[in-house]
């Protein structure tokens, strides 16, 4: 089914998570309302306990709310079961603070490995792999693996390995917490640039300076959006 363009690709409204400690509930999203356009660049901004990483879980489909409604790409979230949860995250590049690399396989391969849940050939796999791999300035590294590169060059094969599927959003958690501070700022022009070219992306972060370099930022603090900017 084709997806209508003018369908956020996030839609949160009066979004609640519960947790129980031991026997006593634990609130970590109280009735969060959020909508984020296609083509945006969002940072989610917030201290350690706000709810920001439950936020992230929930836009990942990695997890259900237990009140409210969350919709990625139009779909209601908590109707789904585990295999469509599977489908929609597969609408999802994500990007991690550690980059998770498999570390006997070169660049390419951990690329073309993101792809091999989509109906394409071996062939064309290795092409997109190329391409994405040159994309992220690594056209020249792509035969290296994980141990031979630097933390900002596995970062960006992380990022080429995450739009291998033509993803509906990328979803990044700290995508500069685990690289040096000139490498970060490489990292995040690579960012703005995909930005630039119509990728939407959510940006987690606890790092001010970091939530400022996106387009608009949230931030989260107990539960609940505490503001809203343009940046």
């Amino acid at each position: 089914m084709k997806t209508d363009m003018s369908t956020p690709v996030v839609e949160a409204v009066g979004l609640r998570k519960t947790y129980m400690l031991g026997k006593v509930p634990v609130e970590a999203l109280r009735g969060l309302n959020l909508r984020v356009e296609r083509g945006e660049f969002l940072s989610i901004l917030g201290p350690s306990g706000s709810g920001k990483s439950t936020l992230l879980n929930l836009i990942g489909a990695l997890d259900k709310p237990t009140s409210g409604k969350l919709l990625i790409d139009g779909v209601e979230v908590s109707t789904l079961n585990d295999n469509q949860l599977t489908d929609i995250r597969r609408k999802i590049g994500f990007v991690f603070q550690f980059f998770n690399l498999i570390p006997r396989f070169t660049a390419k391969d951990n690329v073309e490995l993101s792809m091999s849940i989509a109906n394409m050939t071996k062939a064309e796999r290795n092409k997109r792999a190329e391409e994405l791999l040159t994309t992220v300035g690594l056209k020249d590294r792509m035969n290296h693996k994980p141990a031979e590169l630097s933390g900002g060059q596995q970062q960006r094969v992380a990022i080429a390995r995450a739009l291998g599927n033509n993803p509906r959003f990328m979803l990044m958690d700290e995508p500069t917490g685990n690289i040096d501070s000139k490498t970060a700022h490489e990292i995040i022009e690579l960012i703005r640039k995909l930005n630039a070219d119509g990728v939407t992306i959510i940006m987690v972060t606890h790092d001010q300076n970091l939530a400022k370099e996106a387009k608009r930022t949230i931030q989260v603090f107990d539960g609940e959006i505490s503001s809203d900017v343009v940046n």
